[in-house]
Order: C-alpha cells, then structure tokens, then sequence
C-alpha cells in the first residue's frame, strides 16, 4: 500500500502554480531555462510540469536537444 506525503504533494502544487504563473507571463521556455529561472531544483521543477501536463494546462515539444514548455 502507497501512502501519500500530503506536504510533498502540496509543494508540487506550489511548484506548479510557479511553472504556470511563469509560463503566463514569459511564454514558451525550454525545461533548462525554467529550472534557472525558477531557482527551483529540477526533479520539483519536471514534478510540476507532469501535473500541469496532466491537467492538459501545458504542452511539452521536443526539439533537436531539449523540450520546450507553454501553456496550451
């Protein structure tokens, strides 16, 4: 049985409205540039981008090296 760490969940959460807000404002950014902007550690940073993307609030497209994020 898996249980759920309520506070990890929560700062995802955080994490995510960050990625979102950011998104907003700035517009389209590769996964790299938004760990350095955000000054966020990468694994919360990629861990907010799966919820958004779950939520189908953000698209991820792959280029010749990286991925680029936006808001969909």
């Amino acid at each position: 049985m898996t249980t759920v760490n309520r506070e990890e969940v929560d700062s995802i959460g955080e994490v995510a409205g960050l990625i979102w807000n950011y998104l907003d404002e700035h517009g389209p950014v590769t996964m790299t540039q938004l760990v350095r902007e955000l000054e966020a550690p990468r694994d919360a940073v990629m861990q907010g981008v799966g919820w958004l993307a779950r939520e189908d609030k953000v698209s991820i497209t792959k280029e010749t090296r990286s991925r680029k994020i936006s808001l969909t």
